[in-house]
């Protein structure tokens, strides 16, 4: 069976469900040559959102390390050098992406999810990137993106102690946008997904397209980028077809043109 399952809904929601259950859904090589393919798939999908959900009780335990007690250095370094260009290309896809984080998420399982637009935990959920406990650091973006979402302090702090932080906690400080009831939790990130969806495909690419970039300009400069992503939006269909939705009081039908 796959590890990776890739599904494009017709609400244009597209899900990778990670599915290593039995082993925490640690990140084989299989997995995440499995996981890349997804993505580029999704990249060159009708997809306007990708959801990230784990089988049982883990989003990701991190790398499969009873998989890596066999390398060597240089087979270390691949797969490092590979994770790195992955989540690269998930955190660069033109649509938003969603991690929902149903349990556990540690080391490159959180790496992962970093790299995802949006967060969300079941409030049992447990993470963190503890791979000072294990003679590493985190090496496919964790030091960089927690830094950038909780502040120094708080990444140093969790970092140099390989702290596994609980879903409120995470929530308090940033890392995740909500948290929801371990019961109905694939279903309340779904209705997040879904509300993304609905919205006009072009614009939730614009606007992710300026916040994403006008974070490392000045004010000025970023203001100018916003802008320029603005008038993208201008000359579209579904501009107008939200002009005339409002006009005739019923929900616009975008179509991403």
């Amino acid at each position: 069976m796959p590890l990776i399952n890739f599904v494009l809904n017709h609400d244009y929601v597209a899900t990778i469900r990670f599915q290593r259950p039995e082993a925490k859904n640690a990140i084989s090589r299989v997995f995440l040559s499995e996981f890349w393919k997804a993505v580029r798939e999704v990249a060159a999908s009708k997809a306007r959102v990708l959801m990230i959900v784990g089988e049982g009780d883990a989003f990701s335990a991190g790398a499969d390390l009873k998989e890596r007690i066999g390398w060597n250095e240089s087979e270390v370094v691949k797969f490092l050098n590979d994770f790195k260009d992955c989540l690269h290309d998930l955190e660069n896809l033109p649509i938003p992406s969603v991690a929902c984080i149903n349990g556990f998420a540690f080391g490159g399982g959180l790496e992962l999810a970093l790299a995802c637009d949006l967060r969300f935990a079941s409030e049992t959920a447990l993470v963190g990137l503890t791979e000072t406990k294990l003679g590493i650091i985190p090496g496919a973006g964790g030091t960089q993106r927690l830094t950038q979402l909780v502040g120094m302090q708080m990444a140093k702090e969790w970092i140099f102690t390989a702290k596994k932080i609980p879903a409120k906690l995470g929530l308090e400080k940033g890392l995740f946008n909500d948290i929801f009831s371990k019961e109905n939790f694939e279903g309340s990130c779904l209705a997040v997904v879904q509300d993304i969806a609905a919205s006009a495909p072009l614009a939730v690419r614009a606007a992710k397209k300026a916040i994403n970039v006008g974070i490392s300009l000045s004010l000025e400069s970023g203001l100018e980028w916003e802008r320029i992503c603005y008038f993208e939006t201008l000359r579209t269909k579904d501009r107008t077809e939200a002009l005339e939705a409002f006009k005739e009081k019923r929900k616009p039908n975008f179509i991403g043109e």
